[in-house]
């Protein structure tokens, strides 16, 4: 096939990169790339840690999308086997370690989630099991050679653990050694990656100059926050967007960010031009109109323009004329969870499915985020009569009508 001349090619992959290392080299890899007529092997470790992946995984599988549409070949590489370890990049303590049933039940749901970013036909998918999964004991202890104990504990989340007096467990420092491994044996170009992955891509390039191979080139992306605009986007904390969220609760939850994340959104989770993104992001245009194309932008991607379209008008009706949505569920409540016809009401939240633990419940209303008949509630220790057809709302997306029963 034709590829795109290296500057063209440099501009998307550029396009939200924090770092390129070394810079010299990828416009090199490129060059051969098209004298030779030769797709680059681009790689992506993901692990199935749990079952659903959000917009904050996607930065990265975007990137291999542009490569994809560049005429590279992304290879996805399911950790089945790094998900035993964990990650530790990032990490102030030990990850809980998964079984393999865990794993796997994860890894399920993994790649009908990816396609909608990738196309499957064109991307190479294989598992580090095939090759974690023989390997002898011999075989581990040649590749903890590789290393040394003295430059595994630079890395920063392991020296602050070792600041704090944290613990830091031998299979954690496994962790970077597999991830390098795995770029040996699919013979990678480029790895993408985090910027709390630098450690771990640099391992690769060394394993694969060890190797006698030529060392990959490591492109890092930035972490994007959730739609709290402080924190990382993770699901624990309740501020994620999800890449299977419905039409309506993704366009929502768009909507809901702070305007200082709009840029960064536009910029990492949607193929606009940035020249236009400019254009909406200046002061010729409200901010409120800005978030509206930024929804609808983020919501044909994972849907169309139609779930788009019909996203937009719902939430126009919801909050701009204060109606509710048509489809409030109702959710039967026992009459026996009440005491005297109350009850908690971080326990009222998660008995209604409105939020999966008493966690995520107690953030909700310490965040001013839940309404009971429209009134906001904001003591977490509040107990709350209920009464039938109350209706309870959670964000400006869910709703519930409670039934007594």
């Amino acid at each position: 096939m034709a590829f795109p001349g290296v500057d063209e090619q440099l501009k998307s992959i550029r396009r939200g990169t924090v770092q390129v290392f070394p810079q010299e080299e990828l416009v090199e890899k490129l060059q051969g790339s098209i004298r030779e007529n030769r797709p680059l092997r681009v790689k992506l470790g993901v692990d199935p840690t749990a079952p659903d992946i959000h917009l904050g995984h996607t930065v990265q599988l975007r990137k291999l999308q542009a490569f994809q549409e560049l005429g590279h070949t992304p290879v996805l590489i399911i950790g089945n086997y790094t998900a035993l370890v964990g990650d530790p990049s990032g990490q102030k303590s030990t990850r809980p370690q998964l079984s393999s049933a865990e794993v796997e039940r994860n890894a399920a749901t993994y790649l009908a989630q990816v396609s909608k970013v990738l196309d499957m036909g064109r991307t190479e998918v294989v598992r580090n099991g095939d090759w974690f999964g023989r390997m002898t004991f011999q075989d581990v202890l040649s590749l903890a050679s590789k290393a040394t104990v003295a430059r595994t504990l630079e890395r920063d989340d392991f020296a602050e653990r070792m600041k704090a007096g944290t613990p830091i467990y031998l299979h954690e420092m496994l962790y970077p050694l597999m991830q390098g491994y795995d770029s040996v044996m699919v013979r990678a170009d480029i790895e993408i990656g985090g910027t709390d992955q630098t450690f771990n891509l640099l391992v690769g390039r060394d394993l694969q100059r060890d190797r006698g191979m030529p060392p990959q080139v490591i492109l890092t992306l930035p972490i994007i926050e959730g739609i709290d605009g402080t924190l990382k986007m993770s699901k624990s904390l309740g501020n994620y967007i999800a890449v299977n969220d419905p039409p309506a609760e993704m366009y929502g939850k768009v909507m809901s960010i702070p305007d200082t994340l709009m840029r960064k959104y536009y910029e990492l989770l949607t193929s606009l031009a940035m020249e236009e993104v400019d254009t909406l992001l200046s002061d010729a245009t409200h901010p409120r109109d800005a978030k509206v194309r930024l929804a609808r932008e983020i919501v044909t991607a994972y849907y169309n323009d139609a779930s788009a379209a019909a996203a937009a008008e719902e939430f126009n009706r919801v909050f701009a004329q204060g109606a509710l949505p048509d489809d409030v569920a109702q959710v039967d409540l026992a009459k026996s969870k009440l005491t005297g016809g109350r009850i908690w009401v971080v326990r009222l939240l998660t008995e209604l499915a409105l939020a999966k633990t008493s966690g995520e419940a107690r953030r909700l209303v310490e965040q001013g985020g839940v309404y009971l008949d429209g009134r906001r509630m904001n003591n977490v220790e509040a107990e709350v009569a209920v009464k039938d057809g109350m209706i309870v709302q959670v964000g400006r997306r869910k709703f519930a009508k409670v039934k007594l029963v």
